[in-house]
């Protein structure tokens, strides 16, 4: 496995994403045990688009222009849906005591959804990876799988490091009304401005 894809890989992971923010938020609110719980979940949500990629459905969705546009404005909609719940004191960023499942899962499901809805994640699994498979690659679809698991472990590892680490400062912030409400416009503007760079997103 070459030096340039781990790097490349390692760059693309550690940028500030929709992922990142949502468990930085997770981690925030609901602790160290919701963080990575949002990491698992944000990196189970690139599953559908390595199936994609793997099957060409990927192709089509980066060919038609009907097809990345559904899919596009939908994960738009959907990162207002988080904007709106995390202003709300019951929402996103509610402060939790104690584990809660069902708020455990509903942090599973925001989290597979944020990355499932975002189109660009099939255009890089067609438009990245193959750039470090060999044309004369005998088992291209097994490299494929091995990179692609190498991306996935990667945005889990990452992703949880930057979770703990908010879990770390929560204890800090919890016990202040004005940091938390402060805390919730961020977050809420952070998912805005991710939506509107979705929206202007071509294939």
């Amino acid at each position: 496995m070459s030096i340039e894809f781990l790097v490349t890989t390692l760059i693309i992971v550690a940028s500030p994403g929709t992922g990142v923010v949502y468990t930085l938020a997770a981690g925030l609110s609901r602790g160290g045990r919701a963080s990575v719980l949002a990491a698992f979940a944000c990196t189970l949500g690139i599953v559908p688009h390595l199936i994609a990629a793997l099957t060409g459905l990927a192709a089509l969705l980066h060919a038609s222009a009907l097809a990345f546009e559904i899919v596009k404005y939908a994960g738009v909609a959907y990162l207002l849906y988080m904007a709106w719940s995390a202003l709300r004191e019951n929402g996103a960023l509610k402060i939790e005591e104690k584990p809660d499942a069902r708020r455990a899962r509903q942090v599973l499901v925001d989290g597979v959804l944020v990355n499932v809805l975002n189109p660009k994640l099939s255009i890089f699994f067609v438009a990245f990876l193959p750039q470090f498979i060999a044309r004369d690659e005998p088992h291209a679809m097994l490299r494929m799988l091995e990179l692609s698991a190498v991306f996935m472990a990667a945005t889990f590892v990452i992703f949880a490091i930057y979770g703990i680490c908010a879990a770390v400062m929560r204890a800090r912030v919890v016990g202040s009304p004005r940091v938390m409400a402060w805390l919730r416009r961020s977050f809420a503007a952070a998912f805005v401005a991710l939506g509107a760079r979705l929206a202007l997103t071509e294939r």
